[in-house]
């Protein structure tokens, strides 16, 4: 099955991952109120089994984050040596990424001060998530102290970093591999790359597989959510999503701001222009399938010569995705402060690090795939506990439509901003 057809079958899944949520925790709640201990008993063994799921897709963290990385560092060095264009664009997108991240850790530090979470409704919502030693471990790790961070880039045996999910040293070690790979013979890179990406793609169907039982491994987590927190759940989920899209609405519109300075086009021209699209985005939920609007809108509305169009957007779609960071610094710093937890300097800066990376690690996987492939290692970079992520991925619907949106804004943005320059010496 391609990767195209993998998405739209994930896109389907995921009404039913909604409906199990539903069920899920209404059935826990049911369970509550019976007052009925066998009953609540063999829930609890159903609510075992959803541990079990969460383990499953767990176990492909680390290869796949490492594959990905280097085989999308090998990419980008390719396209950088392509000529000036593409080079010029590597360093717009990576401006722009860098900006979007420390805007992540602010907006969402902001919002949530402004709109904290209810602390009862939390602490309900927790109590039927299964606990993370591994977490509390890294917590430990990367809150006490900034020299503590700086000592795990460098682990001395990154195998045993990757078993104690050291993920922001794995990290670190594919990207000095990555770029170690690009100084090599290109007969001997090749199928270095090569083999990275077919382990890359083998993760990726092991997670396909694993997300087939996600309406069961959802409703099985939900079930001990709605045996402990009840039908309040559902206050704490539709928070968890207004503050994701209030972070992306933001960056948004700081795109708007950036293209208007830096590319030297008004903002009615530029709004005017990416509004077609918007809209294909918001229907389809696929930068890919924006592409060929992008394309004609650069070209007729923004003034981007048609080589120019034709080069960078293609680029932007493969390896630019300036709304990762920003949702999934956002879905760690609410689960942050949905544990009570308080993050260092450390922390936050692991986070922000990992972000960073695994935004050019994640692109062109399929929205289910790419949620916990990658949150799942920012939030372990960070020591926060990964528990209540399934729980979260039942609701990414409404957010992804806001990352797919700000994603195919600031491909347009970037665009313009790589032939502003050109663009001002023809006008």
């Amino acid at each position: 099955m391609s990767r195209s057809r993998f998405a739209a079958f994930f896109t389907s899944l995921s009404f039913f991952v909604i409906v199990a949520l539903v069920a899920g925790v209404a059935a826990g709640a049911a369970a509550q109120n019976a007052h009925a201990p066998w009953l609540t008993a063999a829930l609890g063994a159903l609510e075992g089994l959803g541990q079990v799921w969460l383990n499953a897709l767990r176990m492909t963290v680390m290869p796949l984050v490492f594959s990905l990385l280097v085989t999308g560092i090998v990419s980008i060095a390719d396209a950088a040596a392509t000529g000036r264009i593409a080079a010029r664009s590597l360093v717009v997108f990576g401006l722009m990424l860098v900006a979007a991240t420390v805007y992540a850790i602010l907006a969402g530090l902001g919002l949530l001060t402004l709109w904290p979470i209810d602390p009862e409704a939390g602490r309900a919502m927790l109590a039927g998530i299964p606990s993370d030693a591994a977490a509390a471990v890294g917590r430990a790790a990367q809150t006490n102290a900034l020299d503590a961070f700086l000592s795990s880039l460098a682990p001395s045996n990154v195998i045993k970093a990757a078993a104690d999910d050291g993920v922001l040293a794995v990290v670190v070690f594919a990207v000095a591999f990555g770029f170690a790979a690009t100084r090599i013979r290109a007969d001997l890179r090749r199928p270095l790359a090569g083999f990275f990406e077919a382990v890359a793609e083998t993760m990726v169907v092991i997670v396909h597989w694993v997300l087939l039982a996600a309406p069961f491994g959802v409703f099985a987590l939900a079930l001990g959510v709605g045996l402990r927190a009840g039908l309040g759940v559902a206050g704490t989920l539709a928070h968890y999503v207004a503050i994701l899209c209030l972070s992306q609405i933001g960056l948004i519109l700081l795109i708007y701001v950036a293209v208007t300075l830096w590319g030297r086009i008004s903002l009615a021209r530029f709004a005017r222009a990416a509004a077609p699209a918007q809209v294909v985005a918001v229907s389809t939920q696929s930068s890919l399938a924006s592409l060929p609007v992008m394309i004609e809108r650069a070209r007729d509305w923004l003034g981007v010569p048609q080589a120019s169009a034709g080069l960078v957007l293609p680029l932007a779609v493969a390896v630019f995705r300036i709304t990762s960071p920003v949702a999934n610094l956002g879905v760690c710093l609410y689960v942050a402060q949905l544990n009570g937890i308080e993050l260092g300097l450390g922390a936050l800066v692991a986070g922000g690090l990992t972000a960073i990376a695994v935004s050019i690690a994640s692109v062109g996987l399929p929205g289910q795939v790419s949620f916990f492939a990658s949150i799942a290692p920012i939030c372990l970079a960070m020591g926060l506990p990964i528990g209540v992520l399934p729980i979260l991925l039942a609701v990414e619907v409404v957010p992804d439509i806001f990352r797919t949106v700000g994603n195919v804004t600031a491909d347009l943005a970037a665009t313009r901003i790589v032939a502003g320059e050109d663009i001002t010496a023809e006008e």
